[in-house]
C-alpha cells in the first residue's frame, strides 16, 4: 500500500460504521484472509492493492469476501 502512503508497521484507524465506497482503502477478509487493499467496484469488484509490484485481486465469489471497515487515518511507525 506504499502508492496510498501506507507502509509496514503504520498503525490504521478503521471506521467499521460506515459503508465503504468505489475507491475506499478498506479493511477486508477473502477466504479467511486479512488485507488492506483500495476498493474498486468499477467496471467489476476487485481490490487494488496500491503497490505497482502487485496484481489486482478479482472477487469473483462474494461470499468468501467481508468488508471489516474503512481505512480512516494512517499513524507512522517512526524509528525502530
Amino acid at each position: 500500500m506504499i502508492e496510498g502512503g501506507i507502509n509496514d508497521g503504520d498503525m490504521l484507524v478503521v471506521d467499521s460504521s460506515v459503508t465503504a465506497e468505489h475507491g475506499d482503502i478498506i479493511v477486508a477478509a477473502i477466504s479467511g484472509e486479512f488485507t488492506v487493499k483500495q476498493l474498486m467496484t468499477r467496471p467489476f469488484l476487485h481490490l487494488k492493492p496500491m503497490n505497482a509490484a502487485h496484481a489486482i485481486i478479482p472477487i469473483p465469489d462474494a461470499d468468501q469476501f467481508e468488508i471489516f471497515g474503512v481505512v480512516r487515518h494512517s499513524i507512522k511507525t517512526m524509528g525502530r
